[in-house]
């Protein structure tokens, strides 16, 4: 009711609702808003003045890039076409954070760093299995003459360090003991030569200062999650139970990580680690 109370307050011409609960479009209809944007889903379509529809297959909703739903929403509100080309920036303390990073990591100034991030926040279901990690980092290492610097958030330092450990490569190293900041993510990211992710958020900053991103897709409908970068490259193994959206494997073989194997994507980084004129494409 206090939230009630203050949005009331404000008196708002218009609420442009980005989720799709029923308890956020209650919320903009009780603060009186003359004007209530959103998608019609879980029965809140009288909530709301302005109704956008999601497309159907009968009763299932078709998957779509969840960028081009928000930029209907967008549209709707009378904001002009955009591109869908991603814009981030880094703060000069960023960038200082990230020199200081390489200087004490022993990491090169030429762009010869492939970034791993083995994280996720929605759920273990969407994790590669760490040893893939550690040997696809030992491998970048000794038969691609790479530097492989291995990026978490807080929760996922003990990873960082495990596979850092177990390559036992001078040349893989982790963020595992820095202070940690989404800046400074974005910082390593930006000076990377490649990105290897699994489907979180950091996947989005290689898009943001067009890196080249490999992203291992696992319980995730890729299409939910696309964000039109042209030097993105997915990989998704195809099994009978996928792609579930669920946070935890439900029948606990994960298989759709797990035959995800090292070889397979070592491949497509390898591929992505030529020359652009190699690659078959045009340099940026």
């Amino acid at each position: 009711w206090r939230l009630i109370r203050r949005l009331r307050a404000e008196r708002f011409d218009t609420i442009l609702l980005l989720t799709n609960s029923l308890r956020t479009a209650l919320l903009a209809f009780a603060s009186g808003a003359p004007r209530r944007i959103g998608f019609d889903r879980y029965g809140r379509g009288l909530l709301l003045t302005d109704r956008l529809y999601h497309q159907r297959d009968g009763r299932r909703f078709v998957p779509a890039p969840v960028i081009d739903e928000y930029l209907k929403l967008a549209y709707a509100l009378g904001c002009p076409t955009e591109s869908y080309r991603i814009e981030l920036a880094t703060l000069p303390e960023d960038d200082e954070r990230a020199d200081s990073v390489w200087q004490s990591l022993g990491l090169p100034r030429e762009r010869r760093v492939v970034v791993l991030n083995s994280g996720g926040a929605y759920g273990a279901a969407k994790l590669w299995p760490t040893e893939y990690f550690t040997e696809l980092a030992r491998r970048l290492a000794t038969q691609h003459g790479r530097h492989v610097l291995v990026i978490c958030g807080p929760s996922e330092r003990d990873l960082a360090r495990q596979i850092t450990r177990d390559a036992a490569h001078p040349h893989v190293v982790s963020l595992a003991d820095a202070p940690l900041s989404l800046g400074l993510s974005k910082a390593c990211v930006r000076r990377a030569e490649l990105m290897v992710t699994t489907d979180s958020g950091p996947r989005h900053f290689a898009a943001a200062f067009e890196v080249p991103v490999v992203t291992l897709f696992g319980p995730t409908h890729i299409a939910w999650s696309e964000n039109h970068y042209p030097r993105a490259v997915h990989l998704q193994k195809p099994v009978p139970c996928g792609p579930c959206q669920r946070r935890v494997c439900p029948l606990g073989h994960h298989r759709c990580m797990r035959e995800l194997t090292v070889d397979e994507v070592e491949r497509c980084v390898a591929a992505q680690l030529q020359p652009p004129a190699a690659r078959g494409l045009h340099a940026a």
